[in-house]
């Protein structure tokens, strides 16, 4: 039985859908791209702003028409939307065979199985269970790189934010469970682990008793073959002495750090249920720097956020032009049903959110481009992602990069590389938000 996989969103649910395909892989199916050839159909689907849920239904109707037409023979769909609108889609969309919620997606084979046998399923288990890895995940990210979920659900409960409702309270996976995944994942020849979490900063406080980013990374570092260790969604609030400390003296772990600050307006922020002000974000960035300072900070922000005024809006301006993130992304407020901000007086108008969004963009582009152009010169060592084409150059990417929402470093060589090879490379030009290199060391690892 062929399967098409569809897997939307974020890396989170990137790594949700790896180990359903690793279920169904050890079951016997095989998988496709092309939606002719499809007995079953597979969405993961998204529903964090407004675009997301629009991607997933659409996807989701895309799909329903080979189901009416009789060439797909099964439609599961799985993820927050599924979670979220778990009676709607199944009422709506009777071509939808399956409907499995965020903490069920273990039950993939059983759902698959079932829904070639005709039955229609809902499988939404309660959103607080912790799905544990398992064994034969496939890698969708090439090889040389993956995603290691640390943790699931979150305790924050942000005004603007769906996913406490649906993935569940903060819980972290044993780190037992995370050292046995990345050993495996190392073997396989993954030298790049990302971590990811709602919030990576909390791991180990429900299991452990105290924050415990720290111990997991340094035993991540000690795991053969593993050359880069990046930590995503770190909360600036949560950041500690001990993370800090770590990743100084642990060689493999990346100078980066996620930050999603979302604002800078004081009103703004305790609007937003945030546990920062501006002063506690300054005073982080400004640790962060003196403690490491090579790091690279990314950010996300929010535009037209409800009651955001034009002072509040040029106070962001203000603080993004003085604190110079590395790397930063807006998005424009989207309000979600369910949630505190929706039912906020004084909503921000759609253009007048994405007018405010693209003066912060236009800001950052200027950052961004000043910040590739300082590091002409520079020699750092870089991980090849792939060949250009018909050139003798490859795609590569330094610490500074994390894979998709980052920038590129263009190698020149006529040496022969290898995806995930590292080799030290010389800046020499930047491109907006890209460089251009020259390698530096002739002896790739």
């Amino acid at each position: 039985m062929n399967i098409m996989f569809v897997s939307l969103g974020c890396d989170k649910n990137l790594v949700d859908s790896e180990h359903m395909l690793g279920l169904l892989a050890q079951r016997g199916y095989t998988f496709t791209d092309d939606e002719a050839s499809a007995d079953i159909m597979i969405i993961n689907t998204c529903c964090f702003i407004l675009d997301a849920k629009e991607e997933s239904v659409d996807t989701i109707l895309e799909m329903a028409e080979y189901k009416k037409a009789g060439s797909c023979k099964a439609l599961i769909v799985t993820g927050c939307l599924a979670q979220r609108y778990r009676q709607e889609i199944l009422d709506e969309i009777p071509e939808v065979d399956a409907v499995l919620g965020t903490a069920s997606y273990d039950a993939i084979v059983e759902a698959a199985e079932q829904a070639l046998g005709g039955q229609t399923q809902l499988i939404c288990d309660n959103i607080d269970r912790l799905v544990l890895p398992q064994g034969g995940r496939v890698l969708t990210t090439g090889g040389h790189y993956a995603h290691l979920k640390i943790a699931e659900g979150c305790d924050k409960h942000c005004t603007y934010c769906i996913i406490p409702s649906l993935r569940g309270a903060y819980r972290s996976v044993p780190l037992e469970r995370l050292l046995e995944e990345a050993r495996d994942l190392a073997e396989r020849g993954v030298r790049e682990l990302i971590l990811v979490a709602q919030e990576t900063t909390l791991y180990g406080v429900d299991l452990y008793g105290e924050k415990s980013l720290h111990r997991l990374l340094r035993e991540l570092c000690q795991i053969r073959g593993i050359r880069w260790i990046r930590v995503q969604y770190c909360y600036p609030e949560e950041i500690y002495d001990e993370l800090i400390q770590t990743m100084k003296e642990e060689p493999k772990i990346c100078h980066y750090l996620d930050l999603p600050i979302q604002h800078a307006s004081d009103r703004i922020l305790k609007r937003m249920g945030r546990r920062t002000d501006q002063e506690d974000i300054r005073k982080i960035v400004e640790k962060l720097r003196k403690e490491i300072p090579d790091i690279c900070l990314r950010t996300t922000l929010i535009s037209g956020f409800p009651g955001e005024t034009e002072e509040d809006h040029e106070e962001l301006m203000s603080f993004v032009d003085e604190m110079e993130f590395d790397r930063l992304g807006v998005f424009p407020y989207s309000a979600e049903e369910g949630t505190p901000a929706a039912q906020m007086p004084d909503q921000v108008p759609e253009e007048l959110k994405e007018k405010r969004r693209d003066e912060i963009m236009e800001l950052q582009q200027e950052i961004a481009f000043g910040k590739t152009e300082a590091l002409v010169g520079e020699c750092l060592w870089c991980m090849i992602e792939g060949k250009v084409a018909d050139e003798d150059a490859y795609v590569a990417r330094t610490y500074r990069d994390a894979p998709d929402v980052d920038g590129y470093l263009f190698v020149q060589t006529a040496r022969e590389l290898m995806t995930g090879d590292f080799v030290r490379v010389r800046v020499t030009g930047a491109d907006e938000y890209d460089l251009i290199g020259e390698i530096e060391d002739e002896s790739a690892e």
